[in-house]
């Protein structure tokens, strides 16, 4: 009887190559994007793809409030904010958020979309949201991120 041993891969922090994606947000829908975002923030399109190690790559996001949102979502759609003192609960409509900060709406559709821990946390740094077409990030040659 041979004993044969099967293995899986598991790939380490410092063998990992992340790479730089530009997506421009003009005219896509806010929740099917962000989806595709923490797919790539967490590494799920590598085969390396490892659950306890940040496999991801870096995502430039340009044009946020140029987002849509389906249905009466803009119209419904809520923020809730606290300032842990009292009576510092506020409600904040989305139609505000998207005119005075509207990296705000990408960031937090894909944080709530990525797990909820240290590595979470790690993977949400790579994210970096702009509202308009430049950013600063044209050294590290983002590709364009075909969906």
């Amino acid at each position: 009887m041979s004993s044969c041993r099967q293995s899986s891969y598991l790939a380490k922090a410092t063998t990992i190559d992340p790479k730089w994606y530009h997506v421009d947000a003009t005219d896509q829908i806010l929740g099917r994007l962000a989806t595709k975002i923490a797919t790539v923030l967490m590494g799920k399109h590598k085969p390396t793809y490892t659950p306890h190690v940040d496999t991801g790559d870096f995502i430039v996001v340009t044009n946020a409030p140029k987002i849509r949102v389906t249905g009466r979502k803009a119209e419904t759609m809520i923020y809730p904010r606290y300032s842990y003192h009292p009576g510092g609960y506020k409600e904040i409509p989305f139609e505000r958020v998207l005119d005075r900060h509207p990296e705000r709406i990408v960031m937090e559709a894909v944080r709530r979309m990525l797990p909820k821990n240290a590595i979470g946390r790690n993977m949400l740094k790579k994210l970096k949201v702009y509202p308009t077409d430049e950013h600063p990030h044209t050294a590290q040659q983002p590709q364009p991120f075909t969906f």
